[in-house]
């Protein structure tokens, strides 16, 4: 007689234990947490800069009486860059090369004071070492305001007032960017590394130069990013440091500009600015930050990302 052979009524469904309950799929609700929060984010950070865009392409009636997000005219564009610039004589790129001259020298300076300051805080031991990482952190916690008197009286001292260093080196010492450097030796570089080159001969010097600064890279684009919009964006410092027109950077221009547009200050005459050219000029403010921020975005994770993970 032929062999019977069974088949299973369902192959493919899992063994389940005796007795043990059935789980049920359910869909996860979305996060209403995080819904509220992308809300925010599209109100107080999105909707500001899509209507600066816009605006700048509008008439004054129009961003006045208009749909605030609705774009203007390119001949409307074209008539408030016409004006901008004619404003005292092309002082907007006037601006625009003192905020350049300012930051990338003063950049320069702070990559070599902060990271070998941070360096020496990290992987030396000498006298005074923890009192000097303290300043650090109190001078970084300290909001910019509260020193820019004093650091007027010591530029007044060696009568720099009114010159372009009495700008670029209050810059130059970057105390965030000697902390940044201080972590990231101190916790992504190993020790082990460092006295085998010490053992091999290497000089303290030779170390930093062969050994920690390539593995700093990553550090290196972070600090110099950060000083830099630090340097463009600062405002009250070249105010109070800087009497001329034609020496202030583009941040205390916006304000100048600001002071000529007339439904803010009632008192201005003839060379009056309209808001629209005051919002082409804030973008073009903006842009250089938004360009070094787009080349330099590779090495600007990995350095916020150095010593997150551990091999």
């Amino acid at each position: 007689m032929p062999t019977e052979v069974r088949v299973p009524a369902q192959v493919d469904e899992p063994v389940r234990r005796a007795g043990a309950p059935r789980r049920r799929r359910t869909r996860k609700l979305p996060n209403p947490l995080a819904a509220l929060v992308l809300v925010l984010f599209l109100v107080f950070f999105v909707l500001p800069v899509a209507w600066l865009l816009l605006a700048a392409t509008k008439t004054d009636d129009q961003l006045v009486h208009g749909n605030a997000l609705s774009f203007g005219s390119w001949h409307a564009l074209a008539d408030n860059w016409h004006a901008l610039t004619s404003f005292q004589d092309n002082a907007i790129f006037s601006w625009l090369g003192n905020s350049a001259v300012y930051s990338f020298v003063a950049l320069a300076i702070t990559l070599c004071v902060a990271i070998p300051a941070g360096y020496a805080l990290a992987m030396t031991e000498f006298r005074g070492r923890r009192t000097l990482l303290v300043a650090t952190l109190v001078v970084m916690l300290m909001p910019n305001a509260t020193l820019v008197v004093p650091l007027f009286l010591e530029v007044n001292a060696v009568h720099l007032i009114g010159s372009m260093w009495s700008v670029i080196l209050p810059y130059s010492f970057y105390p965030f960017g000697v902390y940044l450097t201080y972590i990231y030796f101190n916790t992504a570089v190993p020790r082990d590394l460092i006295d085998a080159a010490k053992l091999d001969g290497c000089s303290q010097f030779g170390v930093f130069r062969h050994v920690a600064l390539p593995l700093a890279a990553p550090i290196v684009a972070l600090v110099g990013f950060f000083s830099f919009v630090a340097n463009w964006t600062n405002y009250f410092l070249p105010y109070v440091l800087l009497p001329e027109s034609d020496q202030f950077p583009v941040q205390v221009g916006l304000g100048t500009l600001l002071n000529s547009v007339p439904q803010f200050n009632p008192t201005v005459g003839t060379a009056a600015v309209q808001r629209p050219e005051l919002a082409l000029a804030t973008l073009l403010a903006i842009t250089p930050v938004l360009v070094v921020f787009l080349f330099s975005q590779r090495f600007l994770v990995t350095g916020m990302l150095a010593g997150a993970t551990k091999e």
